[in-house]
């Protein structure tokens, strides 16, 4: 029998187990701002890792939990990179007792898509080589703790472009899409934070004596989001504003975050010029306003690689009766970019299939946990003889 089947057995019989780890998973509290439940996580996770012959190193930081570098064979040689995060956006106390859920098929819970399924599925599938003794290429795998923040915690950006270095290739654990898309190109993303300040009156006693900060951010936001352009993937959101005290005093002061999606690295320029002339330009006079560009992602470009490991994916799904993949082009961001910075053929949102992340809606679809562990386990033990001339003359 060989070693393909071997695993797919492995999968079929370890169904239950891979439920479990599932559910505990999604019941550790790693969101966004939980340096404790992404440690408690991370802990899990090295544990896995060094049961199944890695040498595991982690990168501690001060306000998230620390990032994690596996490593198995000799690493002189071309590998295979495996990568995913560990937090959430959503907590799990949104959930009221019961965090994990399953119902006709779905899976619910806070990251059951994004992306503890997607850990899942490289847990399984290194555990299903390991028990059929399958060694044949080193692997790495590079698990981080603040993705969900644009990383504004750590350097784990620049973590991934130095690791990656000398991949095989790469897979990235991200959401996967109910219509069975593989990503092999994606948006990059950045918020610009802008503060504009004012001076406050009395509407009653000193109506014309103050400018409203929020009156002035109202032009600008206006003027920001008409550089939407759906033609070029230039996408620019409103989402967060706050300023005032009370309703009958002129705002002194009022804070916005836009989000910028974007589809190639030369248009943040553009968008960072266009945003800097707003907010130069003063529409209620006396107001002052100062900005600036906070961390994002940068693009996933679309590479000869992504397509040729994206070929090899549909070969292996119509030759193992699995759904058949095509070419996505995604809006958001995601650390697969990094790994194509390194000049590394990736694939990304190769995790469970669903919908509704970063909401209490997210759910995940259950079969898809196995088929995708299959579908990448077939991948790997052909990537020698798809990838052959890479790996044989290094």
């Amino acid at each position: 029998m060989d070693k393909k089947t071997l695993a797919f057995q492995y999968v079929d019989m370890h169904k239950k187990e891979m439920i479990q780890l599932w559910e505990k998973m999604v019941c550790i509290d790693s969101s966004m701002g939980n340096k404790i439940g992404q440690t408690v996580i991370g802990q899990l996770c090295q544990t896995m890792l060094q049961k199944n012959g890695f040498v595991v190193k982690k990168i501690p930081y001060t306000k998230c939990g620390s990032a994690i570098i596996a490593e198995r064979g000799n690493m002189k040689n071309p590998f295979i990179l495996l990568m995913g995060h560990m937090d959430t956006v959503l907590t799990t106390y949104l959930y009221e007792g019961t965090p994990f859920t399953i119902c006709e098929g779905k899976a619910y819970g806070s990251g059951v898509l994004d992306m503890k399924g997607g850990l899942v599925v490289l847990f399984f599938l290194i555990q299903a080589l390991s028990a059929i003794g399958w060694d044949e290429i080193p692997m790495k795998i590079i698990l981080d703790a603040d993705e969900e923040s644009n990383h504004l915690y750590s350097n784990v950006h620049d973590v991934i472009i130095k690791e990656a270095a000398g991949a095989l290739c790469a897979f990235n654990f991200e959401t996967g899409f109910t219509d069975h898309g593989l990503v092999v190109q994606r948006n990059g993303c950045r918020n610009f934070s802008i503060e504009v300040y004012g001076r406050s009156c009395h509407m009653g006693n000193d109506p014309e004596n103050g400018c409203s900060a929020v009156i002035e951010m109202a032009h600008k936001i206006i003027e920001i989001e008409k550089l939407t352009d759906p033609s070029k993937h230039w996408w620019l959101n409103t989402g967060v504003i706050s300023g005032g005290t009370v309703a009958n005093s002129k705002p002194a002061y009022c804070k916005a975050i836009i989000n910028l999606h974007y589809a190639k690295q030369e248009d943040l320029i553009s968008v960072r010029k266009s945003v800097n002339t707003i907010c130069n330009t003063v529409w209620i006079s006396g107001t002052r306003t100062v900005w600036k560009e906070d961390v994002g992602y940068d693009v996933m470009k679309r590479t000869d690689g992504n397509i040729q490991l994206l070929r090899m994916a549909k070969r292996i799904a119509q030759e193992n009766g699995f759904p058949i993949p095509y070419g996505k082009h995604c809006g958001g961001g995601s650390d697969a970019a990094y790994a194509v910075m390194a000049n590394v053929p990736t694939l990304c949102a190769m995790g469970v299939e669903g919908a509704r992340n970063h909401t209490n809606e997210e759910w995940a679809d259950v079969n898809s946990l196995f088929i995708r562990t299959k579908q990448i386990i077939a991948m790997i033990v052909r990537l020698k003889g798809e990838f052959g001339t890479k790996y044989e003359n290094s």
